[in-house]
C-alpha cells in the first residue's frame, strides 16, 4: 500500500526555493530536488545556451539558463536546461525570485533518472503554455536529440542521431547544429 506524502503548498515551496542551495520542481503539492549534472549534461547546457545567445541576438528574444525557473498554467515550477522567451518576459517576483512563464523554446539535457519524466507527463505540463512552440529533449550519452514542434495547431516530432544535422527551432527560425550542441563532449 503506497503512504501518503505531504503536501505542500507554494509558498512553503517558495520559501523552501528561498533558504535552499539546491534547486527544486513544484508540481501538484510535491517538492522534488533537482540533482547537479554530470560533465556532460553541463558541457551541453553551455552549449545550446552560447549557441542560442549568438543566434538570437538583435530577434527581441532572450535566452535563459537553467538557473531561470518556469511556470506553466498546468502548475509546474521548475528549470529547464535553456529557455528562450521572445518579447517581453513574463515575468513574476516570487520570494525574491523571478519566474518566467512565457517560453517559446524549452531545452532539457536527459538524464537516466528523469528522461522517461522530461519525454512524458513533463511534456505534457509544458504544453499548456500558450507561447511554448519547440522542446528540445538532448542525450546526453550518445549523439541524438528529440525535437517536438507546433505548427498548424498539433505537435510533431523528429529525431536526429548525425553530428551534421541541424534541428529546425520553428518558434525562433533558428536550426540548430548537432555539431555546435555536442561541441567537447565526449561518450
Amino acid at each position: 500500500m503506497r503512504q501518503s506524502q505531504r503536501h505542500y503548498s507554494l509558498d512553503e515551496y517558495f520559501l523552501a526555493e528561498q533558504m535552499s542551495p539546491l534547486k527544486h520542481e513544484y508540481f501538484a503539492g510535491q517538492i522534488f530536488t533537482m540533482s547537479g549534472g554530470s560533465n556532460n549534461h553541463v558541457l551541453i547546457g553551455v552549449n545550446v545556451i552560447t549557441f542560442l545567445r549568438v543566434a538570437l541576438r538583435g530577434s527581441g528574444c532572450k535566452v535563459y539558463s537553467g538557473d531561470m525557473r518556469i511556470r506553466t498554467p498546468s502548475g509546474l515550477y521548475t528549470y529547464p536546461d535553456a529557455s528562450v522567451v521572445c518579447g517581453s518576459p513574463d515575468l513574476a517576483r516570487i520570494q525574491g525570485t523571478d519566474t518566467i512563464g512565457n517560453p517559446v523554446v524549452v531545452v532539457e539535457v536527459l538524464s537516466e533518472s528523469t528522461g522517461e519524466y522530461d519525454r512524458g507527463e513533463k511534456f505534457e505540463l509544458y504544453r499548456s503554455i500558450p507561447t511554448f512552440r519547440d522542446y528540445v529533449l538532448i542525450e546526453q550519452t550518445h549523439v541524438g536529440i528529440e525535437h517536438r514542434y507546433h505548427a498548424n495547431g498539433e505537435w510533431s516530432s523528429r529525431t536526429f542521431s548525425a553530428l551534421d544535422e541541424r534541428v529546425g527551432l520553428t518558434g525562433v527560425s533558428v536550426e540548430m547544429p548537432l555539431s555546435m550542441v555536442y561541441d567537447d563532449v565526449t561518450f
